[in-house]
């Protein structure tokens, strides 16, 4: 069996991979545009700052092999054409014309076939775009690049364009580098597969980093002399030495768009569940490849290495005649920005909604472990949930504490169609070290549980922020310590510690409605379901706290 992989960063090596592995005599060739092979593209950034010392870390195994045409020949017994472009695809003869760096052209017979030419990033034609010293990161080149250019620089002031991922991930690199960094995004926030709630938080934390944000700002053009110096956005000029642009990515199709390859609606090629395309002979897996959202079962494109790994794997499974399906994504991501870091999972708050669901959702702050660890560090969780099913829909968690797991536990619920009750009984592992008596996202899951049994009522800080914003009439009662006020304390907010809320609860107004919180609004509940109890009405809890309070407060 002939297999002809177009593409040798994640997705092929590992589809080449599995097929020799099963199949030992099948004839598997890579050609691969570029000079490096099966690099992970998302430790760019950490190989600029230098946590990741060397170039050849990034495409070595395990044990420090590199993985190059040598290693692919000797040991996975795959022959690989790197530096070497695939320019057609002839369906009916069942072959790909290529052409190296070099010039020499050639082609491959192939009985399958499979695309994995990867995303390319988007390059708007901004007036001033080919001044010098503007970037992409997609590759281990760019990455060079940029590196180099940064030990040239003088006054090393660095816009970034675009507040995705590699956007913030790439802000930490330059800023242990000495860099100024500012940050222009179009949207009304950076990392937009966040709530609102969750990323004023992440802008907060940035800008106490010396990262300015720049949100609702667009780019309409660069100037320069020769280099670029300034960057013009509909908000003033930016000064920069050098801009790096990550606005995003778009899949590459042209091979497979000009060979008649059916496309999806989101501009990726099209696959089921096999990895199959419209030709049951081509296979199309990784950034080119449309994928299912397991929740609504509608194409989405989110290009991640991990996905692009199984995806190899089920393709190769597939054209060895292995049946194996791959189920689709949830969007489940993770990412370190300074010691903070940021996760999601499943669908938002706003997807959630346009999509009719019942959105259910709390806010739920805590130590990430025993709260008398000297190691705990707070974790703010979010979970959305369907009121009418109970099922879980989605997550977040950002914050200083540990995040992944959480994350990964509500990918896993979420997957196998788990309920919140479903969620809050899970029978995690426990001791101190590692995590509180009670889970962080179990507790968040009994919030959901609470508020759909109709024990609490939430609302958010935003939602609070606009109450006084606009002169509503009501008490914001926080219910802390008199030593905790001195930490900081929300201007409008009046006092009454929880320990004496009930021989005082005549000092709260019935005849206004009440919101109570305390640090994280445990609390804030139990002070709800006093004043409840003692015959107010209108009595809500502040989702989050303080800790997740990300407006205007006193301190001292």
């Amino acid at each position: 069996m002939k297999v002809v992989i177009i593409g040798g960063v994640a997705a092929g090596p590992k589809a080449a991979s599995r097929i020799i592995r099963i199949q030992p005599d099948a004839d598997v060739t890579i050609l691969e545009k570029g000079e490096f092979l099966s690099y992970a593209g998302c430790g760019l950034p950490y190989y600029i700052s230098g946590v990741v010392k060397k170039q050849k870390d990034l495409m070595a195994t395990a044990v420090g092999t590199v993985r190059d045409c040598v290693f692919f020949q000797n040991v996975k017994n795959v022959k690989v054409l790197n530096r070497t472009e695939a320019t057609s695809i002839d369906r009916e003869k069942k072959k790909v014309d290529y052409r190296t760096k070099d010039g020499d052209e050639g082609s491959l017979d192939y009985d399958k076939l499979v695309l994995a030419t990867g995303a390319d990033a988007i390059k708007p034609r901004f007036p001033g775009i080919e001044l010098g010293n503007i970037f992409t990161l997609k590759g281990v080149e760019d990455a060079e690049s940029i590196k180099e250019k940064l030990s040239t620089l003088t006054a090393k002031d660095v816009v970034i364009v675009g507040g995705g991922l590699i956007g913030v991930e790439v802000a930490e690199a330059l800023v242990s580098m000495g860099c100024r960094i500012t940050i222009v995004e179009l949207l009304p926030h950076i990392l937009p597969m966040l709530d609102h709630d969750m990323v004023v938080l992440v802008e907060k934390y940035l800008e106490s980093k010396g990262v300015k944000v720049m949100t609702g700002s667009g780019v309409t053009g660069f100037e320069g002399d020769g280099n670029v110096h300034t960057v013009k956005t509909g908000n003033g000029d930016i000064p920069a030495e050098m801009v790096i642009l990550s606005i995003g990515v778009r899949p590459k199709v042209d091979l497979a768009k000009d060979c008649g390859l059916d496309l999806g609606p989101t501009g990726a090629i099209h696959v089921d569940e096999k990895m199959q395309t419209s030709d049951p002979d081509i296979y199309a897996v990784g950034d080119c490849a449309e994928k299912i959202n397991i929740i609504t079962r509608k194409p989405c494109y989110v290009p991640m290495g991990s996905t692009a790994n199984k995806e190899g794997r089920v393709a190769a499974n597939s054209i060895c005649g292995v049946n194996d399906k791959f189920p689709g994504v949830l969007g489940s991501t993770v990412c370190k920005i300074f010691d903070y870091t940021i996760a999601r999972t499943g669908l938002s708050d706003n997807d959630a909604k346009e999509l009719g669901y019942d959105v259910v959702t709390c806010l739920a702050p805590a130590p990430d472990r025993a709260h008398f660890m000297p190691e705990a560090q707070p974790l703010l969780l979010k979970l959305i949930a369907d009121g009418g099913t109970r099922k879980l829909l989605g997550a977040q968690a950002v914050g200083l504490g540990v995040a992944d797991k959480r994350m990964d536990i509500a990918a896993t619920a979420i997957a196998c169609g788990m309920t919140v009750d479903d969620l809050a009984q899970l029978d995690l592992t426990y001791a101190p070290p590692y995590a509180p008596a009670m889970d962080n996202i179990l507790t968040a899951a009994n919030i959901i549980r609470n508020k759909l049994d109709g024990y609490m009522e939430g609302i958010s800080p935003s939602e609070v922020k606009k109450m006084l914003d606009d002169g509503v009439d009501f008490t914001l009662l926080d219910v802390r310590t008199p030593v905790e006020l001195d930490w900081m304390r929300i201007e409008q907010a009046v006092n009454i510690p929880l320990g004496k809320l009930r021989s005082s609860i005549n000092e709260v107004d019935r005849n206004k409605p009440v919101v109570c919180f305390c640090k994280i609004s445990l609390r804030g509940y139990e002070a709800a379901l006093i004043l409840k109890h003692a015959g107010y009405k209108a009595v809500k809890v502040m989702d989050g706290g303080m800790l997740m309070w990300p407006y205007e407060v006193i301190t001292g």
